[in-house]
Order: structure tokens, then sequence, then C-alpha cells
């Protein structure tokens, strides 16, 4: 038999001890998105029409590659939150979540990857 309150057995704990924690990252992720997404529309619809060569021109410039990996970065990221939500609350069995959450975290660092690559190259493009 069980002598403590309610409120003695969850005091501290939480229902999975990070909740606060990823609502945080999620609320910070999307607040940097809005300027960061900005730039990012700004800088694709002036480049509409534009050769190859003046969208590397323009990517070589380390304000213009640093501006891009941060909005890569905080996307990736707040997409990698945003599903996170979706398998813990949809997806059911310990095994199934397990193998959800790593392919969440493998899909979005190679999709990072793939794209921080693609800035990386045409930043130091010779």
């Amino acid at each position: 038999m069980n002598m403590k309150t309610p409120l003695k057995i969850v005091r501290g704990l939480g229902s999975a001890k990070s909740g606060t924690d990823h609502f945080w990252q999620q609320r910070l992720t999307a607040l940097a998105n809005l300027p960061l997404l900005v730039f990012f529309a700004w800088f694709i619809i002036s480049h509409i029409g534009s050769s190859r060569a003046d969208v590397v021109a323009s990517v070589k410039n380390p304000l213009v590659a640093i501006a891009l990996l941060l909005t890569l970065a905080s996307v990736f990221w707040h997409m990698r939150l945003g599903m996170q939500v979706v398998i813990e609350d949809y997806v059911h069995g310990h095994g199934r979540k397990l193998l959800a959450l790593l392919f969440n975290t493998a899909f979005v660092t190679v999709l990072f990857a793939l794209a921080a690559y693609a800035v990386l190259k045409m930043s130091f493009a010779t």
C-alpha cells in the first residue's frame, strides 16, 4: 500500500521528464524561423531568373552563406521536433516508436547534411 499523496508521487518528474525543454525548443526555433525564412524567401525571389553563376556569387558572400546555414539548421531542427511530437503521440508500441524516432532523426540529419553541403560547396567554389 502506497501512503504517498498523488502530488508527492509526481512532483519533479512530469510525464516524460523533458516536456518543458522540448516545448521551449519548438517555440524558439519557430521564433528564429520568422526572420530567417523572410531572408530565405527574399533570397529566392531576388534570384528568380538569375543564372547559376549569379546565385553562386551571392552565396560566396559569407553573411549570405551563414544566414542560409542558420536557416537550414533552424528549419530542420524545428521539423525534427514537430515530427517527434507526432510520433510520440500517434505511434504505439515501444519498438515501433523507437524505430520511428530514430528514422526521424536520421532523415532530418541527412537532409540537413545534403543542404548544408550544397551551400558550402557554392560558398567555397573557386
